[in-house]
């Protein structure tokens, strides 16, 4: 998300966001008023006659809580809701959980809620700092819920021995479950979590358990602790199951969505590889680039990776006019300048359609579209100006752009460059690395290719450093072996023998 775009939210997504808040907010009145229908049964118009100021308590506070979540991403990210599905993805993760935490705590047990799930799914799905705080306004609402379902209750036999319990569960197993499961990269590390997070829950309801001296040591205590423990791994499994649904339905690139786009199974990948497989190692290589620069500035690792992955398929069009796809022949050699130029550049658009065709996410073919911004392809310049009598437009020699919308982009960018640049050096020494590295950088900064991208000085010496270590690490000098050849009889150098 670039400056100019947080800076063009305007007053019709400001009308709109409120707008679907508003909507969000009488589909979780519906939801409520659902779980006392179904709580109460044939008495569901007495029960909400007779505590109607609860109703209206309920109404209100449920409205303050959504407008508190409003306040926070419209004065800490106010760039997510100018897209409308990030409101419904908040609201649909909120809707989903509260469901299944009443269901199951109403038919199965109190303590088998899957109390972690809203935190992981806002862990994966939208973000760390987000998951903690829409954890704490879940398990808010949760408690304001289960006191509206059965307020006849609460009034019986007080707070403290109703549902108070499951608010502490739910705030301390989702906060748990944020930091343990923030490290976890693949689905069978997700069940991983899902056990390690029982061990809080097992804890509160053991503490909740001991202070009843008479009955602790009977069987209602264990199948509660059995229940708790099963509510952390229902948890888990939820995730597994919700997970992939809402990936698909609202377009987000979790961790475990890019790593499955990575694997060499992936229809584009596998073409890459058959069909152009200098250019596929040559998306390997910028890949390791691009990750260790995105780690060093803060980025999101998997999506750069996975975004160098597919930033040249569009070379799959034609692979044969793409240096690292040529053995001895050069097909440009036949071509005249202008009409090499245009094959070279549409490879950036082609690279697009590819992978909107695959139906990938709109990242990469951004990324594709835009890793050469609006450079000159000056190979085919210089020669034009070479068999030319007169001044060459450049623009005819240049890539169309755009240019780099995002850090990443602008990082696949000179990765692209310095991995390429790299390997031609003869002598790849980390001086020569260093100032192929320097130019490559100073001429796009010249060229003004980082005019609409969040990127600063600081950022682009803290990729100089990181690209110099790499690559010289990469193309590390080796030492030369002697021409020796070992055989049974001995071994031959350079035409003498010596004997074992």
């Amino acid at each position: 998300m670039t400056m100019g775009e947080e800076r063009a939210f305007t007053g019709g997504m400001l009308a709109k966001s409120i707008f679907n808040f508003v909507c969000n907010y009488f589909l979780l009145l519906a939801i409520a008023l659902f779980m006392v229908f179904l709580k109460q049964g044939g008495d569901y118009a007495d029960y909400l006659a007779k505590n109607l100021p609860v109703l209206f308590f309920t109404a209100g506070c449920l409205f303050l809580l959504l407008w508190i979540i409003y306040l926070y991403y419209f004065f800490e990210k106010k760039f997510f809701l100018a897209e409308m599905k990030n409101i419904w993805l908040i609201f649909l993760i909120l809707d989903v959980c509260i469901l299944l935490a009443f269901f199951m705590g109403n038919y199965v047990d109190v303590y088998a809620r899957p109390v972690a799930l809203l935190a992981l799914l806002a862990l994966f799905l939208i973000g760390y700092r987000d998951a903690i705080f829409l954890n704490i306004v879940f398990a808010v609402t949760m408690f304001i819920l289960d006191v509206f379902v059965e307020y006849d209750v609460y009034v019986a036999t007080g707070v403290t021995n109703g549902m108070f319990p499951s608010f502490m569960l739910t705030f301390i197993a989702g906060t748990f479950a944020v930091f343990i499961g923030k490290s976890a990269k693949t689905r069978n590390q997700i069940l991983g979590t899902g056990a390690i997070i029982a061990l809080p829950t097992l804890a509160i309801i053991f503490l909740l358990k001991i202070s009843d001296y008479a009955n602790f040591a009977d069987m209602d205590t264990l199948l509660s602790l059995l229940f708790g423990f099963g509510g952390s791994l229902f948890s888990a499994v939820f995730l597994l199951a919700f997970l992939p649904i809402f990936e698909n339905m609202f377009s987000v690139l979790t961790v475990f969505r890019l790593r499955e786009l990575t694997a060499p199974e992936s229809k584009l990948l596998k073409r890459l590889i058959s069909e152009a497989r200098g250019t596929f190692n040559h998306s390997m290589t910028v890949a390791q680039l691009a990750e260790s620069c995105a780690s060093a500035l803060g980025e999101n690792v998997e999506l750069a990776r996975a975004a160098a992955y597919y930033h040249d398929v569009g070379k799959l069009r034609q692979p044969d006019f793409f240096t690292e796809n040529q053995t001895d022949h050069n097909l440009h050699d036949e071509l005249t300048p202008e009409l090499s130029a245009d094959i070279i550049r549409s490879h950036t658009k082609d690279g697009y359609h590819l992978i909107t065709a695959y139906h990938l996410p709109k990242f990469f073919a951004e990324v594709a579209t835009e890793h050469h911004g609006t450079l000159p392809i000056k190979y085919f310049y210089a020669k034009a100006l070479r068999m030319s009598d007169g001044e060459i437009n450049v623009e005819n020699y240049s890539y169309q752009g755009p240019k780099p919308k995002s850090k990443i982009a602008a990082i696949i960018m000179i990765a692209d460059a310095c991995e390429a640049a790299t390997r031609s050096l003869t002598d790849r020494s980390v001086e020569n690395v260093e100032r192929a590295v320097h130019a490559i950088i100073q001429e796009r900064m010249d060229l003004n290719q980082f005019s609409e991208c969040q990127i600063t000085m600081n950022d682009l010496t803290v990729i100089k450093q990181t690209l110099i270590s790499a690559l010289t690490g990469l193309y590390h000098h080796r030492i030369k072996y002697p021409d020796l050849r070992f055989s049974r009889s001995g071994v031959e150098d350079k035409g003498g023998k010596v004997n074992d």
